[in-house]
């Protein structure tokens, strides 16, 4: 499972602008690198449909706000799930999901192993004994395990609190301001004393602030029942792939393509 949002920015911020689709032939070929390391039974791509505001910015105005993006990579994010779809791979988007919501879904559905590729630690809640989050260590070409025990050291609670401790810590990317006075640590230490964020309410903490804090934790926890498409073993189709990013004009990415297939 690929975070297709998250790999195509750094893709876009990585590579010089004066490369034609820079985001498309830096994901793609991260794509690549990613099918050939790990050679799973089958990939889904999740992405974000930044036209349609999902739950999170309905019920909180600021989440998110702020984020400007250039037309040119907006552009690109409209050709890319094409191109993972012409490379034999499964590619989800649909109004009010985001692409974390996709990788939550399939992470759910698949019967196997996971692997979910992305550089968002939101992405860690839904790391288990069955699914790992492979997060880019230095660009996109280094990956680093995540598995219940990284988390742990990371943020000295369980995968499945994660949401929880995102709520009361905060969230500065997502403009979540978490509770007044609580930082990672202290948020921890919530969360380790009274198992989850509603206990610790429960228990007359957080009161002036209860109902804030339960919606951060909406906000942060990944929507499993997004829609996805048929998840089956799958086979690359490489030529397919190369033909059409040569319809883009990337000849170098078709020939490489061209190439595995």
């Amino acid at each position: 499972m690929v975070d297709g949002d998250s790999f195509a920015h750094r893709a876009y911020h990585a590579l010089p602008k004066s490369i034609r689709l820079n985001a498309v032939v830096g994901f793609t070929n991260m794509l690549v690198r990613l099918w050939e390391a790990e050679r799973p039974g089958a990939v889904l791509v999740g992405w974000d449909t930044l036209s349609v505001p999902t739950y999170r910015h309905e019920s909180f105005e600021p989440y998110q706000s702020g984020r400007i993006f250039e037309e040119s990579i907006l552009e690109q994010l409209e050709i890319l799930p094409d191109v993972v779809r012409a490379c034999g791979f499964a590619a989800a988007k649909a109004g009010g999901y985001e692409a974390d919501d996709f990788l939550a879904a399939a992470a759910s559905a698949w019967a196997g192993d996971v692997l979910v590729a992305t550089s968002d630690r939101d992405a860690f809640q839904l790391v288990s004994e069955r699914v790992t989050v492979l997060q880019p260590a230095r660009g996109v070409r280094e990956m680093t395990r995540i598995g219940p025990a990284e988390v742990r050291e990371r943020y000295g609670v369980d995968p499945e609190q994660v949401p929880d401790l995102i709520a009361l810590r905060g969230d500065p990317s997502d403009k979540l301001p978490g509770a007044r006075g609580v930082g990672p640590k202290k948020a921890a230490d919530v969360i380790r004393e009274y198992g989850s964020l509603e206990a610790a309410i429960a228990a007359g903490r957080f009161a002036g602030e209860a109902e804030d804090l339960r919606l951060f934790r909406r906000i942060a926890a990944m929507d499993a029942s997004a829609p996805l498409p048929p998840l089956a073993e799958q086979s690359p189709t490489w030529a397919e792939a190369s033909t059409y990013v040569r319809g883009l004009g990337l000849d170098q990415l078709a020939d490489r393509l061209a190439s595995l297939a």
